[in-house]
């Protein structure tokens, strides 16, 4: 460990998250890391490096990122890609032919595609499971199970899974827990904190935060897998840029700052529309009767800035969609400015009806990630054009 980490270390998170990469420039000072977009780097002398060859094996200000990526997760290892996606084909790639998975049942439609459509190709199969449930897990689990995927909180149903639990089911088996942790970011919950070997996120939603920069981070616990995942980082190569990579490290700057707004005002407005006539459920885990809101309580400091809720008659959505003006009819999920979508037809598309009625991303289900405008402001907002779908449907 170097001085800085175990400096790094003692600090509170909201200080290691202002500070990244403050400290690492060491010729001028520069309190911003510079954006060094050199392909190649001088050799020292034959059989000498200063560390840095090629850009795709690893560069300065991607380097800076993937450390304090790795310090706010606990893990050893970050690695930065250049987007969610690519991120979660660089970790399945750990798996091969007739490998086996278990994977949270309430799953984010482009990872679902990519298993099913892709990895499938491959010999590498899937079986969904609520990951809560310890012993339908059990009865799941094959001779060839290499490891369980959780989304807690799921997209777009936000559904909570124990991670301690599961993690120490799955080393009791030998398997890893991979845990995707883009809904509340490391500033609410620490997967690794709680057994789990693999984090990955969608750098592109709270991390950046902004809406304007593609990215996705992994971050790993142990020396062997740690060292496995670099292989994979640089052989397949979709690496994030250095310009992506500063984008990515500003936005993550002010994350403390942004999730606590995100949260009050989900929150706020979560429980405005428990008690509203056209909506039917809210499914937000800081909500009291939300089934995983004790779980979440203990192993996260927080909640995410999105949730789901059904309205009372499926007529509603289209107008309500074209009735928001503040809130934009849009998908991907947390950054600055709200954004509204309706899962059935975008996020979760590609999962096949039945799975979609199972578990309720049906046509009445939206799903808000709330930004940071004022809540009074948002809540006007929904409530006007609630009321205007409601006057369209009952021809008022």
């Amino acid at each position: 460990m170097t001085e800085h980490n175990a400096k790094n270390e003692s600090l509170n998170i909201e200080s290691r998250l202002a500070q990244i990469g403050s400290v690492q420039e060491p010729v001028t000072g520069a309190i911003n890391f510079p954006i060094y977009q050199s392909t190649a780097f001088r050799h020292p002398a034959l059989g000498k490096s200063t560390g840095f060859d090629y850009i795709r094996t690893t560069n300065p200000t991607r380097a800076v990122l993937e450390q304090a990526a790795a310090e706010l997760e606990s893990g050893d290892a970050g690695f930065a890609c250049s987007s969610g996606m690519a991120a979660l084909q660089t970790i399945f790639s750990l798996f091969g032919q007739g490998d086996h998975l278990i994977v949270s049942l309430d799953l984010y439609g482009g990872t679902y595609r990519l298993l099913e459509r892709i990895l499938s190709k491959f010999g590498i199969t899937a079986s969904y499971v609520d990951t809560n449930d310890l012993e339908a897990m059990e009865q799941i689990r094959q001779e060839n199970t290499r490891a369980v995927f959780i989304e807690t909180p799921t997209n777009p149903l936000m559904m909570i899974t124990d991670i301690a639990a599961v993690a120490g089911w799955a080393k009791q088996h030998n398997l890893l827990t991979v845990v995707d942790n883009t809904l509340l970011s490391p500033f609410f919950q620490r997967p690794i904190e709680l057994g789990a070997d693999i984090v990955i996120h969608s750098a592109t939603k709270y991390l950046g935060g902004h809406n304007d920069v593609l990215a996705g981070l992994i971050i790993t616990k142990g020396k062997e897998l740690s060292e496995e995942m670099a292989f994979l980082h640089n052989s397949i190569g979709a690496v994030l840029s250095p310009t992506d990579s500063y984008q990515l490290m500003r936005g993550m700057k002010t994350l403390a700052l942004r999730m606590e707004r995100h949260e009050y005002n989900a929150t706020a407005i979560a429980t405005h529309l428990q008690q509203h006539p056209q909506i039917a459920q809210v499914y937000y885990p800081a909500l009291p009767d939300h089934p995983g809101h004790e779980v979440q309580n203990r192993q996260s400091s927080g909640n995410t800035g999105i949730f789901s809720f059904k309205v009372t008659d499926a007529r509603y959505v289209e107008p309500l969609l074209r009735h928001i003006k503040l809130i934009a009819f849009a998908e991907s999920l947390g950054g600055v400015e709200s954004l509204m979508t309706y899962p059935a037809i975008q996020t979760h598309a590609d999962i096949p009806l039945e799975i979609r009625d199972a578990i309720g991303v049906d046509d009445r289900l939206l799903r808000f990630s709330v930004g940071i405008e004022h809540v009074d402001d948002l809540i006007a907002d929904l409530d006007h054009a609630l009321e205007a779908a409601r006057l369209e449907v009952e021809g008022a």
